[in-house]
C-alpha cells in the first residue's frame, strides 16, 4: 500500500509516491491542464500502485484547477475507498506567495490567508516533500478558493 500526494494548482502538476514509510519513491510532472494531466496519470497509477491515502493541495490557486482537481480526487477516492486528505498549497511552497489573479497574490500570515499587491512576480516553485508525514494533512478536505470565481 502506498500514499499518493496531488499538485494540481498551476502547470506543472505534480504526483508523488510514497511508501509505507513515507518516503517518496516515485515522481510524476506533467505540463498539461489538470483536466487531461489526473485521468492520464491516474490510469497509469492504478496499474501499479494500490493506494491507502491520497493527499492534494486543496488551495488557494487557479479556481477551475482547484475545483476539477477536488472533483476528481474525492470521485476517485469514494470508488475505490481511500482516504483522501487535504492542505493549503503554501505546505508545498516553504509558504511563498500564490498567484490569484492579475497581480493579486495570495499570502499566507500567522493568522489567515489573505491577498497581497505584488508588482513585480514573487516567485513560487511548487515542490514534493521528500518525506510525508500524515499528521500534517486534515481530514476536512473541501478546496479552499480564497476568492471568490469572476463572473
Amino acid at each position: 500500500m502506498h500514499d499518493l500526494v496531488v499538485i494540481a494548482l498551476s502547470a506543472p502538476v505534480l504526483i508523488g509516491i510514497y511508501d509505507k514509510n513515507g518516503r517518496l519513491v516515485e515522481k510524476y510532472s506533467s505540463e498539461e491542464k489538470s483536466s487531461e494531466a489526473l485521468p492520464r496519470l491516474f490510469k497509469q497509477l492504478m496499474s501499479k500502485y494500490s493506494f491507502g491515502n491520497i493527499v492534494y493541495a486543496n488551495g488557494p490557486g487557479s479556481f477551475m484547477a482547484i475545483k476539477l482537481s477536488y472533483i476528481f480526487l474525492k470521485t476517485f477516492c469514494l470508488v475505490k475507498n481511500i482516504r483522501l486528505l487535504a492542505v493549503d498549497a503554501f505546505y508545498f511552497n516553504g509558504n511563498a506567495p500564490i498567484k490569484a489573479v492579475g497581480k493579486l497574490y495570495f499570502v499566507k500570515t500567522s493568522e489567515a490567508i489573505i491577498t497581497k499587491v505584488f508588482e513585480a512576480p514573487p516567485e513560487s516553485v511548487f515542490r514534493l516533500p521528500s518525506r510525508l508525514t500524515l499528521e500534517d494533512f486534515k481530514q476536512e478536505n473541501t478546496p479552499f478558493y480564497g476568492i471568490s470565481a469572476v463572473g
